[in-house]
Order: structure tokens, then C-alpha cells, then sequence
């Protein structure tokens, strides 16, 4: 389960040499796509770069990356095995996710990157990752409400807690596009611990979009994608220059061409566990804010006049459903939903029943095709490409979703 606070990470490290500086992302959107550009543009300014993202994706050591690859398997289990028994032996009784930070941690030194970019787990003022003291530079991506049990009800409450990896003399990088509330809660954080200089982005000057329309005129990115890698972009520029002053802007973002991301919008070939031909789209919407922009995205892109969409539903248990549903389905749309299995190394992560999914799709007056898929994925893509024939079928709802799609993908070879 999820324990908030520094003490026991404070344990785990305490003998620990962090020699690295890092790039320190939080938010409640796009943070883990902003890790992704961030280490992909140093990597590209030859800077040694280690991320740390969570949840992983197919395997738990696929959350570290090192020079944008993800770590040896037997390394990772090598440094977990020595975090998890200094835990042991000390009666630290750090969490899951404290074990997966320290470990990620050890990993950076003991490969000798030179910055490890670190997204945040959850909230940022007591999430493990804070125990980062000296970053090279904050980012506060889009927040929105998730995670309320442990951050707040209000949208002000939750930016406090993103606005706690802020720290003294460290640039911070908000996105501008965030709420009057939230920017304010942000700026007054800045103010208060001294982190300045203190940016949005995108900025009034606009250098940060003169910069991407000239080294990447033809991008084909939706406006958010396009926020993110602005935010990126700025948080790079402050990294490098600290780290290799002579580093160009133009070599910057010749990385980000490079950066890959996967379950974000991302086009799939489902064909060896289904017989489709046309690909389908998998994306980790799992809330409010993401889903309103992944709906958005399928009515302007992908519905056609005639067709309906087909979706493939999973939720974590907490979720607001009606919210997070109204977003995506319209009336003649089919829905096959599903739950996802246990997730490595985090125990406490549940499925949605997948019959509670399709009680909120007739509320909502969905009166396609409704199908319930039980704790089986590799039936729930095949009763989708069966009832979707030729027209567009979309994966979403849950991280965890996106995982044992690729995985079983992956295994199938």
C-alpha cells in the first residue's frame, strides 16, 4: 500500500551516495511524457541520463531506464535484493514503491549516470522520490483531481502537495495552462522556499514554441502532447546548461524526435492475438483530465459519420467511473469491459468489477453492443475485434490495461 512520508526512505539511503543531480517531475498529467522527452533530450546532448517512472509497464524493472534502455534484469534484482534486506535487517518496513525508489536510486549511482530523471508517485511533498534535495529543476505538469483519500478533495490541496518537490535555488517549470487556483498555489510555494527562476509554460515570450515550431515544423502532436514537450524542453535547457553549457538547443530537440512513450495515443498492431488487420489505439487514460482529452482526441480524429467506437474498459478500484466514462462513450458505441490482473510489486492495486463499468455505460444511455470479458484481456480484444469488424476500437481506462496488453503482445512474440 501507499505510505506517504520521508522517514523510511531516509533509512533506506542513509549510507547512500547520491552523486547524481536530477530532474524532478510532478503533476497529475503527463509528467511520466515529460520524464520521457526530459531523458531523451539529454541523452541526445550526451549527457548521462537514468529515469524513473511508475508504474512500469510490462516488467517492474522496466520503471529504470539507463541511457535510454531499460536496466539489466539481473542488476535491478541484484541492487533490489541489497535494498530490501538493509530493510529488512533494520526493521525499516519501508512500502513497495519506497523499495522501487530506493533501488532505482542505487541503480543511478551505481551506473554512474550524471542526472536521473524522476517522476514523482504520487502527490510530491511526501512521496518518496522527495528525497531528492539538490534537483537541477522542478516540473509541475497539469493537476487535476486523483488520488483524493491521500492528497485532498480541493484542486488547491492537491497543488500544494505537487508544489513540495520544489526546492531552494532550483528553477520550477509549471504548465501555464493549469487553473488561476493552481498557478497561485504554485507561485506562492515558489515564493515561500525560494525556487526560482519560477516559469510557465508556455510562456509569454513564446521562445519555447519558436524553438519547437522551428527544429520541429511538422510534428504531428495534439495540443497536451505539445505542452508537454514545451515543458520538457524548458527543463532540459536548464538541466544542460548546468551540466554542458555548450549544449544547442537544436541538439535538444533533435532527442525528443527520438523519445518514445508507449500507451500514450499509441497506434497497435493486434493482429497476431486477434486476426484484425486495422490497428487499434491504446492509451493510459485512467482519469477525469486524461480521459477528457483522449475523448476529444477520438471525436476529432478517429469516429467516422457511420461506425461506432468499440472500447476496451479496465478502472482501478477508487475511480470515479460516471466522470471518467462521460468523457469517452457516446450512445451507439460498443463496450467490452475487462479487469486487469495483479500487478507486480504493487499489491493493493485492484481492478473496477468490469460489470460495474457496463452498469455506468446504460446510465449513460450506451445502447451498443455490452460485453463482459471477466478477468480475461486476450478475450476482450478478440470480442472487440469480432464486434468492431473494420471500425475503430480503443484500449483504455488503466495503466495496468495497457501493461497486460503489451505484455501478452510480448509474449506471444
Amino acid at each position: 500500500m501507499i505510505q506517504p512520508g520521508l522517514a523510511r526512505i531516509s533509512r533506506l539511503l542513509e549510507h547512500s551516495s547520491l552523486p547524481w543531480r536530477a530532474v524532478h517531475v510532478a503533476g497529475t498529467n503527463g509528467k511520466g511524457s515529460v520524464c520521457a522527452y526530459v531523458s531523451a533530450m539529454l541523452h541526445a546532448a550526451n549527457i548521462k541520463t537514468g529515469r524513473f517512472t511508475s508504474p512500469h509497464l510490462i516488467d517492474r524493472w522496466d520503471s529504470v531506464t539507463i541511457e535510454e534502455k531499460t536496466i539489466d534484469e539481473s542488476k535491478f534484482r541484484k541492487a533490489e535484493d541489497a535494498v530490501k534486506l538493509r530493510d529488512s535487517s533494520g526493521d525499516i518496513r519501508a512500502s513497495e514503491f519506497e523499495l522501487l525508489t530506493a533501488t532505482a536510486f542505487e541503480l543511478f549511482t551505481q551506473e554512474k549516470v550524471q542526472v536521473g530523471v524522476i517522476e514523482v508517485g504520487v502527490g510530491g511533498r511526501h512521496d518518496a522520490t522527495n528525497i531528492v534535495q539538490h534537483p537541477l529543476v522542478t516540473v509541475i505538469t497539469k493537476i487535476g483531481r486523483d488520488h483524493q483519500p491521500l492528497l485532498g478533495t480541493s484542486i488547491e490541496e492537491i497543488a500544494n502537495h505537487k508544489a513540495g518537490i520544489m526546492k531552494p535555488g532550483a528553477a520550477c517549470i509549471v504548465d501555464a495552462t493549469n487553473s488561476d487556483s493552481v498557478l497561485q498555489v504554485l507561485g506562492a510555494t515558489a515564493r515561500e522556499v525560494g525556487a526560482e527562476p519560477f516559469h510557465r509554460s508556455p510562456s509569454d515570450s513564446g521562445q519555447e514554441s519558436a524553438d519547437l515550431q522551428k527544429y520541429l515544423p511538422k510534428s504531428d502532436l495534439e495540443p497536451h502532447q505539445r505542452i508537454n514537450l514545451g515543458l520538457a524542453y524548458r527543463a532540459a535547457l536548464i538541466a544542460a546548461q548546468q551540466m554542458a553549457p555548450a549544449v544547442s538547443s537544436r541538439a535538444l530537440l533533435e532527442g525528443a524526435r527520438e523519445s518514445v512513450w508507449p500507451g500514450r495515443l499509441q497506434t497497435l498492431d493486434i493482429r497476431a492475438l486477434t486476426g484484425r488487420g486495422e490497428p487499434v489505439i491504446l492509451d493510459g487514460a485512467h482519469n477525469t483530465q486524461s480521459a477528457e482529452v483522449l475523448g476529444i482526441y477520438i471525436n476529432e480524429r478517429v469516429r467516422t459519420k457511420t461506425g461506432p467506437i468499440t472500447w476496451i474498459m479496465a478502472a482501478s478500484l477508487g475511480k470515479d467511473l460516471r466522470e471518467l466514462l462521460s468523457h469517452l462513450f457516446q450512445s451507439h458505441d460498443n463496450i467490452v469491459a475487462v479487469e486487469f490482473g495483479p500487478v507486480d510489486g504493487m499489491p493493493w492495486v485492484l481492478p473496477v468489477n468490469a460489470e460495474s463499468i457496463l452498469e455506468v455505460a446504460r446510465s449513460l444511455g450506451v445502447d451498443g453492443l455490452l460485453e463482459n470479458a471477466g478477468k480475461d484481456v486476450l478475450r476482450s480484444l478478440q470480442l472487440a475485434a469480432k464486434t468492431a469488424t473494420g471500425d475503430p476500437i480503443v484500449i483504455c481506462g488503466s495503466l495496468y490495461l495497457v501493461s497486460d496488453v503489451l505484455r501478452l503482445l510480448r509474449d506471444i512474440g
